[in-house]
């Protein structure tokens, strides 16, 4: 190879993501989807004598060795604080023109101060996600969001939204709804503020607890939540922002260290 060459290589690698640095195929949106889709699962109740048997309450992914999944807490169809040990049901997609699988899955992990939840799925394992490194996010890289916005309305086929990652900003934990949030709720959002995405793209219910995935390496950056607060911002109190967020992917690996 001559000198020109390598410089023109050198170029062109110091311009690409680190994920293809380190090896990651450069993919693109349409075979991220692809690839993802078989990852992603339901995440509700199943009753056998209900009408629909399964209530949906939010997506989940699979990771590690394709038995665990990765969801919001607050998708577990209401179980006890001491929610380890109980089960709860998962869709699973098949192929085209097959319905779904319903599957029992195990709580293993709830650490409700990020809102994260590990399940651990019965059955054949699923196509894993992989975790992007923390040092590769960062603020304008394109994003593609999966899961059932509006639940079974739209059937139980995963969907995908596309953005960027508009702001990594200081963001206190999540509450299921602004009546909630009294003076000492407040106090204990504050003292357990941590990193979060904002998203360029409009997450719809039935996206909690969904990955959000590189647009180019299908890595798992973060993870669809419901509307944050800013401790910082007092008319959350009465006015609460409607702009979508995503858990940083550094808070599922410690989900994973200490589901293990």
């Amino acid at each position: 190879m001559s000198t020109i060459d390598r410089r023109t290589c050198l170029t062109v690698l110091a311009a690409c993501p680190a994920a293809l640095v380190a090896g990651t195929a450069w993919a693109g949106p349409v075979e991220v989807i692809a690839r993802s889709k078989p990852s992603v699962v339901a995440v509700g109740r199943y009753v056998p004598t209900d009408n629909p048997r399964f209530t949906f309450r939010g997506t989940g992914f699979a990771v590690d060795d394709g038995t665990l999944v990765v969801t919001n807490a607050h998708v577990l169809p209401d179980i006890p604080a001491e929610a380890v040990g109980a089960y709860v049901a998962v869709l699973v997609r098949k192929g085209a023109g097959e319905a779904p699988e319903v599957r029992r899955a195990s709580v293993l992990q709830v650490v409700r101060g990020h809102d994260l939840a590990l399940l651990k799925l019965e059955g054949a394992p699923l196509p894993p996600l992989t975790l992007a490194p923390t040092a590769a996010i960062a603020e304008g890289q394109s994003i593609v969001l999966m899961g059932f916005p509006l639940g079974g309305a739209l059937g139980f086929t995963p969907v995908s939204h596309r953005g960027m990652i508009s702001s990594i900003t200081p963001i206190a934990a999540p509450v299921a709804s602004a009546r909630q949030l009294n003076e000492a709720a407040i106090s204990r959002l504050r003292q357990g503020s941590f990193d979060i995405y904002q998203l360029d793209a409009t997450a719809y219910p039935g996206n909690s607890g969904g990955p959000v995935l590189d647009a180019d390496s299908g890595q798992v950056v973060g993870v669809v939540n419901s509307v944050f607060v800013k401790g910082s911002k007092e008319t959350a109190l009465t006015d609460p922002s409607g702009i979508s967020y995503a858990l940083p992917v550094r808070l599922v690996a410690e989900l994973l260290r200490q589901g293990r």
